[in-house]
């Protein structure tokens, strides 16, 4: 007995999301109509997606190895037809089950044409006219200060323009338009295919006049009718104090210019922030190693500190204090995104011995020795 999971190459506990991609995938690869394609391969594929892709006959299959209702497994699901919704190509009973719309849109992909938005009288996908312009990205270095205070920067780059001469149309809108003599103005043509299922009629955008049905009288000689021309786009980019090291900003309208007023593209600002040489940050907080001398250590005295956004403050060893141990500073780190409080700041100390001792130091030390 076929193992139909074996052959979708899933495990038995994969999704509907799961096996619809695998079958989808092997039904391109093994197509007849493709250079190497195997009939017989391909229509084991379709029988376990038959099988696989139905929730009753799935449960049916696990429990007894077997589906009682539309055949017995292992039979041609091609023999008596398909039963699925042909928009009039033909229906009859059998076992053949599957998304048909599916099935047509894996085809015709394969031959490079647009897929089907759907049989006739199903509605179908709405076809977009012009090209929406691309979204564009950057990469943003910024300072651990400008994280830490927020900035507005103003970027540059090179993409495609609104023109500026007939406002994004691409034509001088009074002359108006002919009707496109190449879809005789549906905004569409067909085109046949032959297919391992028959012959079928593919529905394709008309590429002279991009499926308007119109063509202008008098195109833009600023743009070639294009309604967009390249050059350099500056946006201005608000940096929200907080921000961190691989966060993501987004600006609607900021990228690629589209045809014809298809629209434009955003922009996405990857935003870096640069390592510093003497904070190191961990989310809001910030770590920070300073050097102490002995006397600093054992007489409590200030030691001045100078926080990443430049104010300085003092903090003191306490008695007791150990020096492997980090001392926490309160609302001294970075801010926190959408709200007005901060993170900690966590000093490690680095006591710093002399390099040369004077007699007079080292007595000093044995009578503090003796003392302590």
């Amino acid at each position: 007995m076929k193992d139909y999971y074996q052959v979708l190459g899933v495990s038995k506990t994969a999704t509907e999301d799961d096996i619809k991609k695998a079958y989808r995938k092997l039904a391109h690869q093994h197509h007849p109509d493709k250079q190497g394609g195997d009939e017989k391969k391909f229509k084991e594929i379709n029988e376990a997606y038959q099988v696989l892709s139905n929730k009753d006959k799935r449960t049916q299959y696990d429990r007894f190895g077997q589906v009682f209702e539309g055949g017995v497994p292992g039979g041609n699901p091609f023999a008596g037809g398909f039963s699925g919704d042909f928009g009039g190509f033909g229906g009859g009973q059998g076992g053949f089950n599957v998304d048909i719309n599916d099935i047509f849109e894996s085809i015709f992909d394969q031959f490079g044409g647009q897929p089907f938005g759907g049989f006739p009288g199903q509605g179908g996908r709405r076809r977009q006219t012009y090209a929406q312009g691309s979204d564009a990205e950057l990469n943003l270095d910024i300072s651990l200060e400008d994280a830490f205070r927020g900035l507005k920067r103003s970027v540059s780059f090179r993409t495609y323009l609104v023109c500026d001469v007939c406002r994004g149309l691409g034509h001088d809108r009074e002359k108006g338009f002919s009707t496109c003599s190449v879809c005789g103005g549906q905004g569409k043509i067909n085109v046949e295919r032959k297919t391992f299922f028959g012959q079928f009629a593919q529905v394709k955008i008309c590429s002279e006049c991009s499926g308007s049905g119109q063509i202008p009288k008098s195109p833009c000689s600023n743009c070639k009718g294009k309604g967009r021309v390249a050059g350099t786009k500056e946006v201005s980019i608000n940096i929200a104090p907080g921000i961190e090291d691989g966060q993501i900003i987004k600006i609607q309208g900021g990228g690629e210019a589209g045809e014809r007023n298809g629209g434009v593209g955003d922009l996405y600002v990857h935003v870096r922030v640069i390592p510093h040489q003497a904070f190191v940050r961990k989310k809001e907080d910030l770590y920070l190693k300073k050097d102490i001398g002995l006397s600093e250590a054992l007489l409590e005295k200030e030691i001045p500190i100078t926080d990443v956004g430049g104010e300085k403050f003092h903090v003191r060893i306490p008695a007791g204090f150990s020096l492997q141990e980090k001392m926490k500073v309160p609302h001294r780190g970075m801010p926190k995104m959408g709200a007005s409080s901060r993170g900690d700041l966590y000093v490690s100390f680095n006591l710093k011995v002399p390099k040369h001792l004077s007699s007079k130091a080292k007595k000093l030390l044995e009578d503090l020795e003796e003392e302590i």
